[in-house]
């Protein structure tokens, strides 16, 4: 560990490659912390949703005007975009921290399934030893890392979901907190076939249901509509092609369901307010 001015840490920082992206879940950096006596931090904001698990003594954490009191055993999150700030409590063990930065669209619902929110950041006594491990096996594997390979992305992913199956509890959340399953389906399904030009129609036999119902309960379980949603995932596997391969764009907008180059171009611009040849131009 370093020394810095309230702490001796460890920093581990990790580079996501594209199967981490894929997988729209990858961790950004994570570490280990003992605390001198002055220990503070913020306020300040991050980007990603930074999971901090208390190994040893007292933390007074403070978020959106309201603060709590946690300890050995207790973990609290940072999510993005929201300003934070933390100390060390008196306490009869020195403040030891560790943590783990992670981002991508499915943290925000696996927090949220493992009981932390927005509202309410943190969770008390669910640091079992099974947790423990776990967040140290990813912490560790991180550490590890030398090269990015996909095999690399791939043990990851599998580490953190560990580490989320140990911290979800055993009663799963009401269908107001959570999509219920077979929107989840819905949206695998999706993903798997945004390129091959489906349509709600299609998405919605898939479910079993009548369209109209299918589009309501999507949009109120994931806040947008099937259709946006389907553009969406297009839209995002159209830019990472073209910022990581060299395919033409003609190949991108055929190989994701466009008819021709003009139709993609034209929807392309309207969703990233730029043409496709003006991004792949930015990112070299």
């Amino acid at each position: 560990m370093q020394e810095f001015e309230y702490e001796f840490a460890e920093f581990i920082y990790y580079t996501p490659g594209y199967l981490d992206k894929e997988g729209q879940l990858w961790p950004v950096r994570a570490g280990r912390s003992i605390a001198k006596p002055n220990y503070k931090v913020g306020p300040k904001r991050i980007e990603c949703y930074s999971i901090h698990f208390v190994q040893e003594g007292m933390v007074r954490f403070e978020y959106d005007g309201k603060w709590t009191k946690l300890q050995k055993g207790d973990l609290f999150c940072l999510f993005p975009g929201r300003t934070y700030y933390y100390d060390m409590l008196p306490s009869d063990s020195t403040l030891q921290l560790s943590w783990l930065a992670l981002d991508g669209d499915r943290v925000k619902p696996l927090l949220e399934l493992s009981g932390v929110k927005p509202e309410r950041p943190f969770r008390d006594k669910i640091i079992t030893p099974q947790v423990k491990e776990s967040a140290e096996r990813v912490i560790q594997a991180l550490a590890d890392v030398e090269r990015w390979k996909p095999a690399t992305a791939l043990e990851l992913q599998g580490l953190i979901y560990g580490l989320f199956a140990g911290l979800i509890p055993e009663t799963a959340p009401s269908h107001s907190e959570e999509p219920p399953g077979w929107i989840h389906e819905c949206m695998d399904f999706i993903e798997l076939h945004a390129t091959e030009g489906i349509s709600v129609q299609q998405v919605a036999a898939f479910a079993g249901v009548h369209r109209s119902y299918f589009s309501n309960v999507f949009n109120s379980q994931v806040g947008m509509p099937p259709l946006k949603y389907i553009q969406k995932i297009r839209m995002d596997k159209a830019k990472r092609l073209l910022k990581e391969t060299d395919a033409t764009i003609t190949e991108i907008a055929l190989s994701l369901g466009y008819p021709n180059l003009y139709t993609f171009t034209r929807a392309f611009k309207t969703y990233y307010k730029v043409s496709p040849m003006a991004l792949r131009a930015a990112s070299k």
